[in-house]
């Protein structure tokens, strides 16, 4: 028997599943039954019959109220009380709170329960359940536990375990109006490096944009990604979120290595090609870094890797497991990419095979560690040295949104992503047909029943050695578009998360870790979602193209919010120089994105775009300079994309496409060691725009 559309509707709203979404037109799209259907399959519900619906929710509710608190509690700082669930028939007893907090302290508070106050009181399946309120004590910031225990004779009887997560009020705060440049650090060029931008290089550019008064250097996501051409290239795609690529290392910096281990024609050839080789660079790379881990093993390592080893614990275990892995199974049948192909026995991180692996290539897991302990050290020295130069707030990470799902993420932590949807957009302007991003939504349950362990750890590990981190699709905290399997994007449905829980520990990570946090708002974003990131003192994000009045000019600076930072562009769309000259609206012709028609339409809405943009810079003062429109907005950041200083016409990224266009690949076309001239002119502007 089908469900019907009103069990439907219920089970969908008392599993945060929306029943309808709005498009970038206006248009209201409700959701299938087949869709609700689909996306309550995938987050674990029997939804064949409205009696299977009932029944789970029944089941649901059941497993609630027999828990005195919901898996994991996150809570302010400043909290006083908590809420008790408790079977009516025990509601004239003792209970003890036990607090052990993550210093390894104890501390201990009992409660005869007739006197607390009553906030709720329910039946379900003829058994009656109380909530009560429960006073706490003054709290600490941190991840602790929490047992609750019934006073009995004659020992105490625990019914209740759960991480406890005391966050504060806001994220860490800035002074003043900083403004930094955004540098993509795979197209670095300079005269050392080995055809791709590297930490060494970063060092450089600090050197050179610190006396221009620049606060901080916007990177790209410094995820761990295949390095492969064309499909596996993007930072925003990665192989792994939580550690990151070894291409940026200098190989010369790392212990062990010799002259003799670089190829000099090689890496002259390399450094001299329009674009990034990511295979080819890498190849020369880990043949070199293999050389110095030989050599680094022959002196008897260091306490500092054992130790760098012994904090990262499993993870780093199970990536480098993964990285040997991949290379071993690869290497035995060259026609073999993806881990879901591998021998079945190497497809579960906790397999006895996998283990039996792990311990007979000890040596090539530890030098996948090694490497990770090379870029922790290389990058941290970076923004050390970024904070010695002067910069206020040093380097600026930036934590992807997707992960690639034949990754190291999906194979180490496949419990935590749900099964049955991938993650998307619902049509709109640039994808009139919705938008498939190919990923697993997260799994929100695993995660709170985790105490958000592995959430705290993507937002620790990919701010580490910065002062700034940018959120990828910040939105993922409230709800994310699920599209389920065998269905298109325009059937999906926004699924939410539990948004509080989430901001409040990206709030202590960011306090705890001293970095600030900006949330990548745009698109279609609710007035709530805004707001709530506000409270939490999450910096929102602004673009220049992006910001238009109803009638479609262009907002003047004054009308910018403060807490933002705002930019001129992104990866995804034209620099200040491409925009004039079309440049994006060409190389989608140049790549099939688009036809004739769509072509000469797109051409007559940007010159238009450009008149109105003009017509903005002359009223506020900027005739033909939008650079120092956008830095005059009274944004907290101000984020100068390098390829504006340079005047590069070509963007980094063009969505939609692959193979098709040179996508993160593309060189600056100024050098490092010739940055000296725009540097100054880069001061000049921010001296002028009060941002010094």
């Amino acid at each position: 028997m089908a469900s019907n559309r009103e069990a439907l509707e219920r089970a969908a709203t008392r599993w945060g599943v929306e029943l309808e979404y709005t498009d970038t037109w206006g248009r209201t799209h409700a959701a299938t039954d087949e869709t609700l259907r689909a996306v309550l399959v995938a987050l674990g519900l029997p939804a064949e019959s409205e009696q299977d619906l009932e029944r789970a929710s029944l089941e649901r509710d059941l497993d609630r109220w027999s828990r005195a608190f919901d898996p994991t509690l996150v809570v302010f700082e400043d909290s006083d009380a908590l809420p008790l669930r408790i079977p009516a028939e025990r509601a004239g007893g003792s209970v003890k709170l036990e607090f052990r907090w993550e210093n390894g302290e104890m501390e201990h508070h009992w409660f005869w329960l007739p006197e607390l106050p009553e906030l709720e009181r329910v039946s379900i399946a003829g058994r009656e359940f109380i909530s009560k309120r429960v006073p706490l004590p003054a709290l600490r910031l941190g991840y602790h536990d929490l047992i609750a225990y019934w006073m009995k004779e004659p020992e105490l009887e625990a019914f209740q375990d759960v991480r406890f997560i005391v966050c504060p009020r806001r994220a860490r705060q800035m002074e003043g109006r900083p403004a930094g440049v955004a540098v993509s650090l795979y197209g670095v060029r300079s005269a050392r490096n080995w055809g791709c931008g590297d930490f060494t290089d970063l060092r450089a550019l600090v050197d050179t944009l610190a006396p221009s008064g620049a606060a901080f250097i916007a990177l790209n996501p410094l995820h761990a990604i295949p390095n492969r051409q064309p499909y596996n290239t993007s930072p925003y795609l990665p192989l792994c979120s939580l550690y990151r690529n070894y291409l940026y290392l200098d190989v010369e910096r790392v212990p062990g290595f010799l002259p003799e281990d670089a190829p000099r024609n090689e890496i002259a050839e390399l450094r001299a090609t329009e674009f990034v080789e990511y295979e080819r660079v890498a190849r020369i790379k880990l043949r070199a870094l293999r050389r110095s881990f030989q050599r680094f093993q022959e002196s008897g390592h260091t306490g500092a890797f054992e130790e760098f080893v012994r904090v990262e614990g499993a993870l780093l275990h199970d990536f480098a497991v993964f990285c040997a892995l991949d290379e071993y199974i690869h290497g035995q049948n060259p026609e073999v990419w993806l881990w879901k192909d591998w021998p079945e026995w190497y497809r579960d991180p906790g397999s006895p095979a996998v283990a039996k692996f792990a311990d007979e290539h000890r040596d090539e897991v530890l030098f996948h560690e090694f490497m990770q302990w090379q870029v922790d050290r290389q990058l941290a020295e970076a923004q050390d040295h970024a904070i010695v130069r002067g910069m206020k707030i040093g380097l600026y990470h930036d934590l992807a949104l997707a992960t690639d799902r034949f990754g190291a993420d999906l194979w180490m932590n496949r419990p935590f992503y749900a099964d049955g949807a991938r993650v998307g957009a619902p049509p709109d302007e640039l994808a009139p047909s919705g938008q498939d991003w190919g990923f697993p939504p997260p799994d929100r349950e695993a995660h709170r029943r985790n105490g958000y362990e592995l959430f705290a750890q993507s937002i620790r590990k990919n701010a580490r050695h910065g002062g700034a981190l940018r959120i990828d699709h910040v939105m993922r905290f409230f709800r994310l578009f699920w599209i389920p399997d065998e269905l298109t994007a325009a059937q999906g449905v926004y699924v939410k998360d539990y948004a509080e829980d989430l901001l409040k520990i990206l709030a202590l990570e960011s306090v705890r870790g001293g970095f600030i946090v900006i949330g990548e708002d745009l698109g279609t974003v609710e007035w709530s979602v805004r707001h709530k990131l506000g409270e939490m003192g999450i910096l929102g994000y602004r673009l220049l193209w992006f910001e238009k009045n109803p009638d479609g000019s262009f907002r003047l600076p004054h009308e910018y919010p403060a807490h933002a930072a705002v930019s001129t562009t992104t990866h995804d769309l034209p620099t200040l120089a491409g925009f004039v000259e079309g440049r994006d609206i060409e190389a989608r012709r140049g790549a099939g994105l688009v036809d004739q028609a769509g072509y000469e339409q797109q051409w007559a809405a940007r010159r238009d775009e450009l008149g109105r943009l003009e017509d903005a810079l002359q009223r506020a003062g900027f005739a033909h300079d939008p650079l120092a429109f956008v830095l005059a907005t009274p944004c907290a950041l101000a984020i100068v994309n390098q390829e504006d200083l340079t005047g590069e016409t070509q963007q980094q990224n063009l969505p939609a496409s692959t193979w098709q266009h040179p996508n993160w690949r593309r060189k600056m076309k100024v050098a490092v060691e010739e940055m000296g001239p725009i540097a100054e002119d880069l001061r000049r502007r921010l001296e002028r725009s009060g941002r010094l």
